[in-house]
Order: structure tokens, then sequence, then C-alpha cells
């Protein structure tokens, strides 16, 4: 299997094209040379509407810092999860938002946004926000080259809980744009396996270490999220994010 880059270009079977500096700065460190084959994709397939696939290209020319290749055929190729899950999680501090941008990634999440609460660690604004943010996006994109994904999942801005949950409020209900879940350890909390009915999309919100507050939970609560729970045990805030998605995608139909 020949090493897979992402490009986000124009991409046409029999053109020639420069690859952008990140995939062309990957190509220099692999020693890649003229002639050698890689795979491309730009998330947004051939062009036509709801196409996934990627596109064979050959190595034309190396230069200093810059990399000529010729896109090849195109081959529609679906690997995207049965459901388009969207994850809305506090971030965990330090580098486990890293690992979670990564595996959520690979497990096939459809977006990511970050949130601050009461009980966060890591807050972020300003200059080193869009630093983070930028860095998250190389982190999926990395991630879709390396597990096979064509599209990369959108990475939304670092926002307070309290605004995003706001701008939740207005939006149409829920059975319109989705089912929304609240990962919870309220008594009495609803299975998450048993919540996830119908094909729609999913938008699933987890706390930070040491969860949402009462308060933040029942805000979470009047925009529409219904409280699922993964059973007894109190996963850590990057790993329950993750054990949702595997489950997700097991249980949804294909």
């Amino acid at each position: 299997m020949s090493a897979r880059f992402y490009a986000d270009l124009a991409l046409v079977t029999g053109s020639s094209v420069g690859l952008p500096e990140h995939a062309a700065r990957h190509v220099q460190v692999l020693r890649l040379q003229p002639g050698d084959s890689i795979t491309l994709f730009n998330g947004q397939g051939d062009g036509q509407a709801g196409s996934e696939g990627e596109f064979e290209a050959t190595i034309e020319r190396m230069g200093r810092s810059d990399v000529q290749v010729l896109v090849g055929a195109y081959t529609a190729t679906r690997r995207e999860a049965p459901r388009a899950v969207h994850l809305a999680m506090g971030m965990p501090a330090n580098e486990r938002m890293d690992w979670l941008v990564e595996k959520a990634t690979e497990l096939g999440a459809a977006s990511i946004q970050p949130l601050m609460s009461e009980r966060s660690v890591l807050r972020i604004k300003g200059d080193r926000a869009d630093k983070k943010l930028a860095h998250w996006r190389g982190v999926a994109i990395a991630a879709c080259e390396q597990c096979g994904r064509n599209r990369v999942p959108v990475i939304h801005e670092a926002a307070s809980l309290n605004d995003w949950l706001k701008s939740r409020v207005g939006d149409a209900p829920p059975a319109e744009t989705g089912t929304r879940l609240l990962l919870s350890l309220r008594d009495g909390t609803q299975a998450l396996a048993g919540a996830l009915d119908g094909r729609g999309a999913l938008t699933f919100l987890s706390g930070p270490e040491g969860g949402l507050g009462p308060a933040e939970e029942t805000a979470a609560i009047a925009a529409g999220f219904r409280p699922v729970t993964l059973g007894p045990r109190v996963l850590r805030a990057e790993t329950a994010p993750l054990a949702c998605l595997s489950l997700i995608s097991l249980l949804s139909p294909t």
C-alpha cells in the first residue's frame, strides 16, 4: 500500500500539481523519489456530490522544499462510519487532547467540538487557541492519512460550554437535526445502547475531568440532550468519548 497524503486541492486525473507544504515535507522525510507511487485524498472525492475516494499519483519532481506529482486514476472508496457522530467534549488536559483527537478521528467522528466547562483544566483563548486549533487539525489530518479515511473531521474552535449550549437551544428540534446524547452519571440514566434508535446523525456531549456540573447537565438537557450511561464504572475524560464512538459504530445500522 502506497503512502497516503491529504492534499487540500482540486484533484483531476491527468493533472500535474504541487503538493501542499505538509505533504511535501512528509514525502521528503520518507525519502520518496521521482517515479514512486503515492495516494492522495482531498475530502472532496472527484468533485461529484456525495463522492468519497482517493487518487493514485506518481512523483514527477522533487525540489528542495516542493514536490510535483502527476494525478492518476480515481477510486471511489467509502470508509466513513455508518452514522455521522459529532463529538462535543470538555477538553482533557495536556497531551490527552491530542490523543483524543487522533483516536476519535480513527474511530470515525464526523466533527469534534472542544469545550471549556466549569471543571475544565485546559482553558485557551486568543493566539493560543488559534495555534491549538491548527495543531489539532494537523493531528486529525495525520490520523486520516494513517487510518485510510478520505474525509477529515471538522475540528471546531474551542468554545465555552454555556455559549455552545445556548446556540443549540435555537436549533431545530433534535428529531429534525439528529439525536443528542449526554454522558451522565445521574441515577436512572438510560444505557447508551438503548438510546441508539434511528439512523440519523448523533451529537454526543461528554465532560472534562470530573464531568459536567449539575447545572451544566440541566442546561444540556434543556437544550435537547438525553442523558445516557456506559455503565457503573467512571471512565477518564479521554476514554469515555472513544468508548461511545466504538459502541455507536458497532450498533449502528450499515
